[in-house]
């Protein structure tokens, strides 16, 4: 069986966990090793159980833990050389990845990882680099894709193929327009490379899902720019336009900024 928890989803901070009965992984660690542990202990996890993380992209919010992690627990961590090199000049990062720990992966090429089988793919973002992964263990799949400037046809690829689907719904267009910030943010917010709007993630998840797909989880919600509530009626509004019912053809949840989701287990 594989199990998901998310612990920290937003500008604040993101960390998701997959675990099987005998290995664990995260993905991103952008949040404090503190809570993390206290979170971990609520569910009955070690950090010692976890043996790979994987990084999306070198934002500070995914990547502010991940060199004192890797250090104290000598975890290598998977990356691709332009976000490896984003987290070395990222001055919010301390604690760098050491050469003996840092792992260089391609986009488009499939690597094993203990119980994972990773395929990671490109994602548009105004970041280094980026990636979102497709991952396959314990007899099911779980497809990854947040901070999202546009929806590319290799990603709708993968969520054709998704079972478990955690994907950006970062924004309502309106709130941003009609909000506090600076023109050149909201620009770069509902830019190709910034973030997915509700309505634009469910759209995506609506196109090119398959019959298959048993979960999503909506992920990265702004702050300043969106509500739990919002996005679930968006997303669910914009389904039902297609004929899909969220809670009845998959379940639909919005993971939480600043505290834990989970856990799940993943069909």
């Amino acid at each position: 069986m594989l199990k998901f928890i998310s612990f920290g989803s937003g500008s604040s901070g993101n960390c998701y966990l997959l675990m099987t009965p005998a290995d664990a992984l995260l993905i991103d660690l952008g949040v404090g090793l503190r809570g993390l542990k206290k979170d971990l202990r609520t569910y009955g996890v070690s950090l010692s159980q976890i043996h790979h993380v994987l990084i999306t992209h070198d934002h500070a919010d995914h990547i502010k833990s991940v060199g004192s992690f890797s250090h104290d627990y000598q975890v290598p961590v998977y990356a691709t050389r332009e976000v490896h090199v984003g987290i070395n000049k990222n001055y919010c990062i301390s604690q760098k990845v050491t050469p003996d720990l840092a792992r260089f992966i391609e986009k488009g090429v499939t690597f094993q990882v203990g119980d994972f089988t990773v395929t990671p793919f490109g994602v548009p973002h105004d970041s280094s680099d980026n990636v979102g992964f497709f991952i396959e263990a314990g007899g099911t799949n779980f497809c990854l894709m947040t901070d999202v400037g546009t929806v590319t046809d290799e990603m709708k690829g993968f969520i054709s193929q998704a079972r478990n689907l955690v994907i950006e719904a970062n924004h309502d267009e309106e709130m941003v327009m009609s909000g506090p910030y600076p023109q050149f943010l909201k620009s770069r917010i509902l830019s190709g490379t910034g973030h997915l709007s509700n309505r634009n993630s469910a759209i995506a998840v609506a196109e090119n899902m398959s019959e298959e797909l048993r979960y999503v989880w909506l992920c990265h919600l702004s702050e300043e720019n969106n509500h739990p509530e919002l996005a679930r009626k968006t997303v669910e509004a914009v389904l039902r336009g297609y004929g899909i019912v969220a809670g009845a053809d998959f379940k639909l949840e919005v993971l939480k900024r600043n505290t834990s989701t989970g856990p799940f287990d993943l069909e």
